[in-house]
C-alpha cells in the first residue's frame, strides 16, 4: 500500500501555479516537496498546510494506492 500525489500535481496545473509558489504558500521545504514527487509519505501537517494554501480537501491532493 502506498500514496500518490498525482492529484496534487494536477491541481497545481489546474490552478496555473508553479510548484515553487505552492511551496512558499504552504511553507513546505524543498526536501519535503521532493519526497512528495517520489510519492513518499509526508506528515498530516504538510497535507493540511497544502490544503489550506490551495483551498481544497486532503482527498483532492492525495490518493491511497492499494
Amino acid at each position: 500500500m502506498g500514496v500518490s500525489y498525482k492529484k496534487l500535481w494536477m491541481l497545481i496545473i489546474e490552478k496555473d501555479l508553479k510548484k515553487s509558489e505552492v511551496r512558499e504558500m504552504a511553507k513546505i521545504s524543498a526536501s519535503t516537496f521532493s519526497k512528495m514527487a517520489k510519492n513518499e509519505y509526508v506528515s498530516l501537517d504538510v497535507l493540511i498546510r497544502l490544503c489550506i494554501a490551495l483551498e481544497c480537501e486532503i482527498s483532492d491532493i492525495v490518493e491511497i494506492i492499494r
